[in-house]
């Protein structure tokens, strides 16, 4: 699938900033399926580029005059695989990394009490245990953009019984590694109806055979229409941006994705897209 994708973020603030840094996790890896044919990040200034502790392509922004505004702009073009979902043996790190835990994946009694449910299903057949596992999380967790803040605690989104595509990525991922299984938490782009999409989330297990991504929001499996962007044990470590300012007052955020397909319309699209 040929795609060709733009992402505009625009921070504005009542007040000026004095000074920002930012962590930009914006860039796509070929790899897992995904050729990454061109790829542009337009910035206010000139961005360091660097691989974090997870491989991911991360630019560092820095802003040491005021502003009132801050754009960044991304635009690029790639090929996703038209083939079914299968599992990708490439690994950046040994997968027991993405056994570990962390203070927002951490679970507590009754979200444990909820995956330990599942540990017979997923030991007599794993892949149909995790189908079975995301089945019941989407029953339990209701999709609903905005419902709930995107870095909360597991715990916490759980117990409320809503949540978009970040918090299914993080809770499934607590989940499985309390199963045994490596979980991590992925974030990219979905392609949705009339191409327009959002930032989205997933979370890819360590099955035998490699890792498979796993959509709870959509309640499917990850193909072509998913582009990864970057990886980590929760949000912290892999949202598209995240960063700190000093000043600037009240923010407001607005971000616009759009993927436009080359190569004629998809089937059976997924309905969630989170902004």
């Amino acid at each position: 699938m040929h795609l060709l994708i733009t992402h505009e973020t625009v921070y504005r603030y009542d007040r000026l900033v004095e000074r920002s840094t930012q962590y930009l996790r914006l860039t796509p890896r070929s790899e897992h399926g995904l050729k990454v044919l061109s790829w542009q990040l337009t910035l206010p200034v000139l961005a360091s580029c660097c691989q974090d502790a997870y491989g991911n392509t991360t630019h560092v922004l820095t802003l040491d005059k005021p502003v009132q505004e801050i754009r960044l702009l991304v635009s690029g073009e790639v090929q996703t695989p038209d083939s079914p979902p299968a599992p990708c043996l490439e690994d950046r790190l040994p997968p027991e990394v993405f056994l570990r835990s962390s203070t927002l994946t951490n679970a507590d009694t009754a979200l444990r009490d909820f995956a330990l449910g599942y540990a017979l299903a997923l030991r007599a057949d794993p892949l149909d245990g995790l189908w079975q596992l995301m089945r019941a999380l989407g029953r339990a967790m209701h999709y609903m953009p905005g419902s709930t803040e995107v870095a909360v605690p597991v715990a916490q989104a759980f117990a409320q019984g809503l949540g978009g595509c970040q918090n299914h990525a993080q809770v499934l991922s607590s989940c499985v590694r309390l199963l045994g299984l490596p979980a991590r938490y992925v974030s990219g782009y979905l392609v949705g109806d009339a191409t327009q999409v959002a930032s989205h989330a997933w979370a890819e297990v360590r099955l035998p055979q490699g890792w498979l991504g796993f959509d709870v929001s959509n309640q499917c499996l990850v193909d072509g229409r998913y582009v990864r962007l970057a990886i980590g044990v929760d949000y912290a470590d892999a949202c598209p941006v995240r960063g700190m300012r000093v000043g600037g007052g009240q923010e407001q955020l607005h971000a616009a994705v759009q993927i436009n397909v080359c190569d004629g319309p998809l089937a059976d699209q997924p309905f969630a897209q989170q902004q």
